[in-house]
């Protein structure tokens, strides 16, 4: 069983904290990270949801820039590999094991205070169904609340051929990695549609290369809830 590919990162995630350690890596600190937080633009008493908090780097980052967050992944090890790691940011983060595709269990990481923000860095792209996360955000942000995702850019980083071709492909994160994770590539029409069915508008949008590249590898996009009438 599959299981939408959970038993790679289980199998993955001490391989992947001790790749990321504190800090993260180069591609994430300079590639990702100065391209969300723009869009993102936390202040100070923000209440961000971290979808795919991996060992919770970007969580303490959020927490540090003053945000209390509730932070969620998909592997129970990740989670408890991100528990020791950021023990020192538990009076603002909670941390906990959530399956993006559950619409249900999304909504029971709902507080009584709906979120103002949420983030997912380098994640929807390996998540099988992201319709229950686009509803569930939906649902738990506030009326003009973000919600910013960083992603492989689908107009480039397809692997068979096809663009139009909504398909899951085998590949590495970071090299070395013991076992091989799914990607599910959609396009564009996909992605903004989903989001556009559940209230959502785009409001930013930053495409960015590898070094040395002239094709953007990775697509950052700010989608903004409508505000309530």
């Amino acid at each position: 069983m599959n299981n939408n590919g959970l038993d790679a990162w289980e199998a993955n995630a001490e391989f992947w904290d001790k790749a990321m350690g504190d800090e993260s890596n180069d591609f994430h600190r300079n590639l990702v990270r100065p391209n969300v937080e723009p869009l993102l633009c936390v202040e100070p008493n923000d209440f961000v949801l971290d979808v795919a908090c991996g060992n919770g780097n970007f969580s303490k980052r959020l927490a540090e820039l003053g945000a209390r967050v509730v932070a969620f992944d998909y592997s129970s090890r990740m989670i408890e590999l991100a528990k020791s790691r950021r023990a020192d940011v538990f009076d603002k983060v909670e941390f906990h094991v959530c399956d993006a595709t559950d619409f249900d269990a999304l909504m029971g990481l709902r507080r009584e205070k709906l979120f103002d923000k949420a983030v997912a860095n380098m994640a929807i792209m390996d998540i099988s169904d992201i319709e229950p996360l686009f509803r569930a955000l939906g649902a738990m942000l506030k009326p003009n609340g973000v919600f910013v995702c960083a992603t492989h850019h689908p107009c480039f980083t397809f692997t068979n051929g096809d663009y139009f071709d909504i398909c899951t492909h085998k590949g590495v994160a970071i090299n070395g990695q013991p076992m091989l994770q799914n990607y599910y590539h959609r396009t564009m029409e996909d992605i903004f549609g989903t989001a556009f069915n559940a209230g959502f508008a785009v409001d930013g949008l930053r495409e960015i290369p590898m070094e040395g590249d002239k094709t953007p590898n990775i697509i950052v996009v700010r989608f903004r809830r409508y505000a309530e009438d």
